[in-house]
């Protein structure tokens, strides 16, 4: 099984600004969706929140017309367990500011269960997102890992914070040891709001590529601590199938080494 100790080198890139980042992640992303739809005739691509969403519409520019958006397959790394009119949903904010510009089936889109969300079910909701990502599985629409069987999305983007989260992973919370389960969930998140399912980190690890963009200066403790191999916090852990790259700006750089830009 992919894990944090597998031999998937963590790769980086350092660009100037955090425009810079938002182009290249989405050249990178362009490029993936057009290998997998060339290949297997669908792209699975795992989405966080906060900056990502928005930096998502730098794909939306002439250069990147020929992308095969209705051969895409939108999932969520981890979402807040709240109605998805809730302007802390990352469903929400995702479709307001980059679904709502694209071609994308609403059938290939996989928000949290709606029930689960309005009552705040959060182990509703990550069965219910389980059973959703079995069923696709099942279906040949998402992959499994070569070893594990675990589900392998072709490209999860991803981001950090402060404190050196990722999904809802949070440092000396126990949903980072869950080895069994696809999805889990917190109900006590130190970010609020404090009800969250999030994938498990053997099935964020099983992922081909991994992309981890973070900018910013308010990160750039947690990235130093990352890159000498701080596995106390979740990202640290973060390695996948075929490639682990983490795209920063130099603010987010600016604790690393000399020797590590």
């Amino acid at each position: 099984m992919a894990s944090y100790s597998a031999n998937t080198k963590r790769e980086k890139k350092v660009f100037d600004t955090e425009d810079d980042v938002a182009k290249a992640m989405a050249e990178y992303t362009f490029n993936l969706s057009k290998k997998f739809c060339k290949k297997r005739g669908y792209f699975t691509i795992v989405l966080s929140g906060g900056d990502l969403v928005l930096w998502l519409k730098k794909l939306l520019v002439p250069e990147y017309a020929e992308t095969e958006w209705s051969k895409w397959h939108v999932f969520w790394v981890d979402e807040r367990v709240v109605p998805l009119d809730n302007k802390d949903s990352n469903y929400k904010q995702t479709l307001d500011s980059f679904l709502s510009e694209v071609p994308i089936p609403t059938s290939n889109i996989y928000a949290i269960d709606q029930n689960c969300a309005a009552l705040g079910d959060a182990k509703g909701a990550a069965i219910v997102y389980e059973e959703c990502i079995k069923r696709l599985v099942n279906q040949n629409i998402i992959r499994t890992y070569k070893s594990s069987g675990f589900p392998q999305f072709d490209l999860q983007l991803l981001g950090m914070g402060p404190d050196g989260h990722m999904a809802s992973l949070f440092p000396g919370h126990y949903q980072i040891k869950e080895k069994a389960s696809l999805v889990t969930y917190i109900t006590n998140s130190p970010k609020l709001p404090p009800k969250r399912i999030t994938f498990t980190l053997p099935v964020i690890n099983c992922a081909s590529y991994n992309l981890m963009a973070v900018c910013g200066e308010a990160q750039a403790d947690a990235v130093a601590k990352v890159f000498k191999d701080d596995f106390n916090l979740p990202s640290a852990r973060l390695t996948a199938d075929t490639q682990a790259i983490w795209y920063l700006d130099k603010a987010a750089a600016s604790k690393l080494p000399s020797e590590c830009l």
